[in-house]
């Protein structure tokens, strides 16, 4: 057995795939708005130096990546502890070595990677205007613009992903979290605008 399918059966012992799919969405989904509202705050605020943007949105997107993986190992860990306790309690056995045992250990660190990784990944991928523009490369839409654009786009890309998940629309699903991130959207305007 290959190592991925070894993971890929470790994973499946503990359900742990189903964490790491609603991990990825959610945390994918906080790591978009997180950015998107800060883009959005220095857009409705006196102009800063793009450098300034840049590293404030980095700073909130690598906390956003420590924050994910800490608590999820955290309470991962303690969880699959404890379930493991419970089983090992049931059949009077140590399982510290055995498949359930290996699971217990992987899945916690699994799960901390992709809480973390999700928020920071989508995060990185909005700053690419601010990056790219930062570097002098011509854009069609100015920078910040441009980063909201990117973070629409990858909130309906969500959108997609949780429709063929649930076997439904992929479209409707697409618009819904669309709608969302548009009415944050303008809900921080409002707000951070005054």
């Amino acid at each position: 057995m290959g190592v991925l399918s070894h993971v890929r059966f470790l994973l499946s012992v503990t359900h742990s795939h189903l964490i790491l799919r609603r991990y990825f969405v959610v945390n994918g989904f906080d790591g978009v708005l997180t950015m998107m509202g800060l883009i959005i705050g220095f857009i409705v605020s006196t102009p800063a130096d793009l450098a300034v943007i840049i590293n404030v949105c980095l700073g909130a997107a690598i906390a956003l990546g420590m924050s994910g993986i800490s608590s999820a190992y955290i309470s991962e860990s303690a969880e699959r502890h404890h379930a493991l306790d419970k089983l090992e309690d049931a059949m009077i056995s140590d399982l510290q070595e055995s498949t359930h045992g290996q699971a217990a250990r992987l899945a916690p660190l699994l799960v901390a990677l992709v809480n973390g990784l999700a928020p920071l990944i989508f995060s990185l991928l909005i700053l690419m205007p601010l990056w790219l523009a930062n570097l002098g490369v011509p854009l069609p839409l100015p920078p910040l613009y441009g980063a909201i654009l990117v973070a629409l786009v990858l909130v309906f890309l969500l959108g997609v992903f949780l429709g063929r998940i649930a076997d439904i629309s992929w479209l409707r699903s697409g618009l819904q979290t669309l709608l969302v991130a548009v009415a944050t959207a303008v809900l921080i305007y409002l707000f951070a605008g005054r």
